[in-house]
């Protein structure tokens, strides 16, 4: 079984691109929408969240973490990984292997204050592409946006236009925050054809499918559990509006704290 943290919506896109790829493991996903958004936290709070996450995760049986939330990686990548017996696949370390062989001069990173703040990606780029020029842009407006439903409204689109404004002539994107992948429509017309748009859950999903065979997990149901310590009716809906998939959501009505 598979754990799956965000906080909030953003980390559908990461479950998505696992189940895409044929990865049939059941999953433990959880949504820290008490904290969302996380990139206006500072590194320390982040840290805490990221603890707790993991600890909530283990306690729930999982076999391997799978990150879905970039931000809590650029922290870890800081201040380092809480303390856990489980396996964790790191979403920016994954995403940087993944541009090894990228042809792209320029390449833009979208993503949230706290992970721009970090300079995480530029790193993890740098380790595996040296010859890239990386431009890193936050955009603190997307998530709540994102979560509140309004992923499809003129005002996620202004926000969208107004972030891409900001941008030197670029190769590519990266998203580097799960929930950007969501405003994709929106980028797609700020940017045009000329841009490439680049989503690392397709690399982190090939990862966690080469992690499922290095542990020789065996196949599960395909079956998703969700956990949100926010409004799981709220959260039941989002994850209906974009395509989530069929799963039980369950409320933990505090903060989850590691024990």
């Amino acid at each position: 079984m598979l754990g799956l943290y965000d906080s909030g919506l953003g980390g559908l896109t990461v479950l998505a691109a696992l189940r895409a790829a044929g990865i049939d493991q059941d999953v433990v996903y959880f949504a820290d929408q008490a904290h969302v958004p996380y990139g206006d936290k500072t590194d320390a709070q982040i840290h805490g969240y990221l603890g707790e996450n993991l600890a909530l995760l283990r306690d729930h049986g999982v076999d391997a973490v799978v990150t879905a939330c970039n931000t809590s990686c650029a922290v870890a990548g800081k201040l380092g990984w809480p303390a856990t017996t489980l396996p964790v696949l790191d979403l920016i370390a994954t995403a940087g292997a993944s541009l090894a062989q990228t042809p792209h001069r320029r390449i833009a990173v979208v993503a949230t204050a706290a992970t721009v703040r970090s300079g995480a990606y530029a790193r993890a780029i740098a380790a595996h592409a040296p010859h890239v020029e990386v431009v890193e842009r936050a955009a603190p407006a997307l998530v709540p946006l994102v979560e509140a439903g309004a992923a499809e409204s003129d005002d996620a689109r202004a926000a969208v236009f107004a972030v891409a404004a900001t941008l030197p002539e670029v190769d590519a994107i990266v998203y580097g925050c799960t929930h950007y992948p969501l405003l994709d429509r929106w980028f797609a017309d700020a940017l045009g054809a000329a841009v490439i748009r680049i989503d690392p859950a397709q690399a982190q999903a090939e990862a966690a499918r080469a992690l499922v065979a290095r542990l020789g997990l065996t196949p599960g149901a395909g079956t998703t559990t969700y956990y949100t310590n926010g409004d799981p009716a709220a959260f039941d809906a989002g994850v209906r509006r974009l395509g989530g998939g069929a799963g039980r959501v369950l409320s933990l009505i505090a903060p989850y704290a590691s024990r």
